[in-house]
């Protein structure tokens, strides 16, 4: 099951990162649970190892690409996110103090907690795309406007995978000309 985790992942995100056109040192916030990948229910069955078999595959992808990653903790935290001290600092937000554990951030969070070079949690960011494993509920923390981007792996494990990427607001009506680049 871990092995088929770890491709699934793979397989997501060398469909959805050219298409969420994040630019170099953007953010991709993911939000997972890793009961619902390991086949449980979501807040029921938190698996470190399912965490560690999705995060090994997401941060070398991620770092290659030069993406920070926003990982979501549960709704035991509010939602906040373990990040990169350098990306909190880079974008002057306000560290909350708290370790992510299994039953109070999920395995999600403490695995990235673990593998981040110098983690810290905030509480609220807003991220240029996002991947929500499990019905994770990640929209709070993306930039408007959130435009979906299926994908032809559905599922990460046994659970769920929506992607989302952001685009500028449209504004001006029907006499305004839009630069493509932007959608």
């Amino acid at each position: 099951m871990l092995e088929r985790i770890s491709s699934d992942i793979k397989r997501v995100l060398d469909e959805f990162l050219p298409l969420a056109k994040i630019k170099d040192g953007g953010i991709l916030v993911l939000g997972f649970s890793t009961s619902e990948a390991g086949g449980g229910l979501i807040g029921q069955h938190s698996s470190l190892e399912v965490a560690d078999a999705v995060y090994s595959v997401l941060i070398s992808e991620l770092k290659e690409r030069n993406i920070y990653l926003a990982a979501q903790c549960c709704e035991h935290l509010n939602r906040a996110l373990v990040i990169e001290a350098e990306l909190a600092e880079k974008l002057n937000l306000d560290v909350v103090n708290v370790v992510p554990q299994l039953h109070a951030g999920g395995a999600s969070a403490v695995t990235a907690y673990k593998m981040f070079k110098n983690p810290v949690v905030v509480e609220h960011i807003k991220a240029d795309a996002g991947i929500d494993i499990g019905g994770t509920l990640v929209g709070m923390h993306l930039k408007e406007v959130a435009v979906p981007v299926h994908t032809a792996q559905k599922t990460i494990g046994a659970a769920t995978v929506l992607c989302a990427r952001v685009r500028p607001k449209f504004i001006g009506g029907e006499r305004a000309v839009y630069n493509n680049d932007l959608l």
